[in-house]
């Protein structure tokens, strides 16, 4: 180095070998060859010059002989044309990064040695680089600016990123460290990133494209989301923090914002109706991260359980499966808005609307079926589920009727109170079960009673049978202790409703209806009995003992025997008891045949259910009319169906027009005979 220009200035005591010894040092660092001097004397050197004053001179002379050798290392390597287009992208790229290595290296120890210059005088003076910005800057200026360098090494690491984006392996390392370099000469932003984002949505704007062709929704979620993975641990291995936001907006845009309408079209159904709760979630997942993505992906959903849920209610032929398909499909809706898309309050308030939009598309049917399938499942008692599970159910099913709009106040009132009912005869019954353990003689015979209040439950048609002496007698030891705490009330039982536990021969249980259980209990008499020879002794009506009959001797569990053998019971047919009877259960259950419902009882239903609507029509209409004072006919209909929450027919709002007519609520205009007034 070139310090003899301002040597003679120096105290006397420094001579020419001191600075002989830095130009060495020096000379031997940016050459990569061994220094001769102690790096401790090199550093006290430096010292001792900043304290004689010379630290100006000493800086721009270190800066200059710094520029000289950058200028040297691009004429030697990089402005050579030639000699580096001989050169394929990935070896160009190794010898940028060692250059760029070389350069740190010698950078770190030439400012080891003059770091008393940095620390004093280049401190000092704010408008002076460091020694290693003063680096950085050379190699910015000199190397990296250039043109042709820029373009190769960029174009190099674009094309390592596509190589490994298409499965193959690279130098991840080789990478790290050439966007290190980019990153510190803070040319990343300008020469890389903006390439990059742009190869980006290049690549993955066609690759969107063509999987949403080729491959079927799941399949392509989870590609989606491997993607995401490869770009952040790119992020994480090699790419700098701050592209990270782009790069992932740039994927999750291009797989998904612009291809969600289209994913949810074409999979949306599928995932549902095949409960892929994995894909679900991660469908929920990926479009939370896109704007505007779960409200399309709710506004589907809301879609979706409309129309399956419509199917539903608007399928005659299924009505049968109604309510149970009705509990099945809102349980698996329940399980998708909690488990894959975390009880989202959106999803959750949408499927209500939804389920309360299609259960009302058919009048009058799901309420009647509800009741029916309470009825039924009440009747049933502990025969099919356990006192938990059934309150499970009833829990269930008063869910989906509360989606019905407004049955009508005292329809509701009954169905609450068939509810209340059940809980009050479980209390009763534990006081009985008490009462029986202190009487004289308890029963062998373990008895459950429901107590069913008049009013709420459906008419049932009163039947007297005969009871075998045993079962007499425990009713009338219910009857006294009920009556003892419930004196002026009336006992009738109901043995429509009643069922049994039957121990049989061969360590077997028969779970079956009363009507069968009297059967059954006939053949522990005799060997075998007339149909008329059943009906004398237990006084069960023909109709009823031919279906019940039937479901011993004819059904899949055949207890009785038949002859003559046929599937339908008739007069003059005998049974005996099946003593090959085999089942691989314990506790066998021998359903009843159910007796089909009429024509005359399904208007019955709907009449009664209009009957329960009927006070929400009049309380309507008079609301309405206090409020006009005076209306036309054709008016107070549109505002009926405007306020009621029921589809009505128009026939049947005239008829609860004229009632209120008819009760002085309200009157006809005299000359004009279509339009009423309110009456105060």
């Amino acid at each position: 180095i070139s310090f003899c220009t301002f040597m003679p200035k120096l105290a006397e005591n420094y001579t020419e070998d001191t600075w002989l010894k830095l130009r060495d040092a020096v000379g031997a660092i940016q050459n990569s060859t061994s220094i001769k001097y102690n790096l401790e004397e090199l550093y006290q050197a430096v010292e001792n010059l900043c304290s004689y004053k010379v630290s100006p001179t000493l800086y721009k002379q270190l800066r200059q002989v710094c520029e000289d050798h950058v200028q040297a290392q691009i004429h030697q390597f990089f402005l050579n044309i030639e000699l580096t287009e001989s050169l394929d992208n990935l070896s160009f790229l190794k010898r940028m990064n060692r250059c760029w290595q070389d350069h740190c290296r010698q950078t770190i120890m030439i400012r080891s040695i003059f770091l008393f210059l940095d620390r004093t005088y280049v401190l000092q003076n704010s408008l002076l680089p460091s020694i290693w910005d003063t680096g950085l800057e050379l190699f910015r200026t000199h190397i990296v600016s250039d043109s042709a360098v820029q373009k190769r090494t960029v174009d190099g690491i674009l094309e390592q990123i596509e190589l490994e984006r298409s499965g193959e392996t690279i130098d991840r390392s080789l990478l790290r460290s050439l966007l290190g370099m980019l990153s510190d000469l803070q040319v990343y932003k300008d020469s890389f990133e903006e390439r990059f984002l742009t190869e980006t949505n290049r690549l993955y704007a066609a690759e969107g494209q063509r999987l949403m062709q080729e491959r079927d929704v799941p399949e392509y979620l989870h590609h989606v989301a491997r993607r995401l993975e490869e770009e952040n641990d790119r992020i994480m291995s090699y790419l700098d923090q701050s592209t990270q936001k782009p790069l992932v907006s740039c994927v999750e845009k291009q797989l998904l914002g612009e291809h969600m309408t289209a994913i949810l079209q074409k999979g949306l159904s599928i995932l549902l109706d095949g409960n892929r709760v994995t894909e679900l979630t991660l469908l929920y997942l990926l479009f939370s991260k896109v704007k505007g993505g779960l409200l399309t992906l709710l506004q589907f959903w809301r879609d979706y359980i409309k129309s399956f849920g419509g199917e539903i209610v608007c399928s005659p032929e299924k009505d049968k499966d109604m309510v149970q398909d009705l509990l099945d499909f809102k349980d698996k809706m329940d399980n998708v808005a909690q488990s894959c898309f975390t009880r989202n309050e959106g999803f959750i308030n949408a499927m209500k609307e939804a389920f309360e939009t299609f259960i009302n598309k058919r009048p009058n049917k799901p309420a009647e079926l509800i009741a029916k399938y309470v009825d039924s499942k009440l009747r049933a008692g502990n025969k099919e589920a356990t006192e938990e599970e059934l309150e499970r159910i009833l829990d269930k099913i008063m869910i989906i009727f509360r989606f019905i709009h407004e049955c009508g106040a005292a329809f509701t009132s009954k169905l609450e109170g068939m509810f209340k009912d059940m809980e009050l005869s479980k209390d009763i019954m534990i006081q009985f079960k008490q009462y029986i353990q202190n009487q004289s003689e308890p029963s062998n015979i373990e008895l459950t009673v429901n107590i069913l209040t008049m009013g709420y439950w459906p008419s049932y048609i009163p039947m007297e049978v005969h009871l075998p002496p045993e079962m007499v007698k425990l009713q009338e030891v219910f009857k006294l202790f009920y009556l003892g705490k419930h004196s002026g009330r009336k006992l009738q039982w109901q043995p429509t409703l009643g069922h049994a536990v039957l121990k049989g021969r061969g360590k077997k249980e028969l779970q079956v209806s009363l009507f069968q259980t009297l059967v059954l209990l006939m053949f522990n008499e005799g060997e075998e009995f007339s149909i008329e020879e059943i009906r004398t002794a237990t006084g069960i009506e023909e109709g009823e003992l031919k279906r019940t009959l039937q479901s011993l001797a004819c059904g899949k569990a055949r207890v009785l025997n038949k002859n003559p053998r046929g599937k339908d019971v008739e007069d003059g047919d005998r049974f005996n008891f099946n003593n090959d009877f085999k089942h691989k259960l314990f506790r066998i259950k021998i359903n009843q045949i159910q007796m089909k419902e009429t024509v005359e009882e399904q208007v019955s239903t709907t009449e009664r259910v209009f009957q329960d609507r009927q006070y929400q029509i009049d309380a309507a209409v008079v609301r309405i009319m206090k409020m006009r004072k005076t209306l036309s006919h054709n008016l107070l209909v549109s505002e009926l169906y405007n306020q009621l929450k029921f589809p009505v027919k128009p026939g049947d709002l005239k008829k609860r027009i004229e009632s209120l007519i008819d009760r002085d609520y309200m009157e006809r205009d005299k000359e004009t005979p279509n339009q009423y007034h309110y009456v105060a």
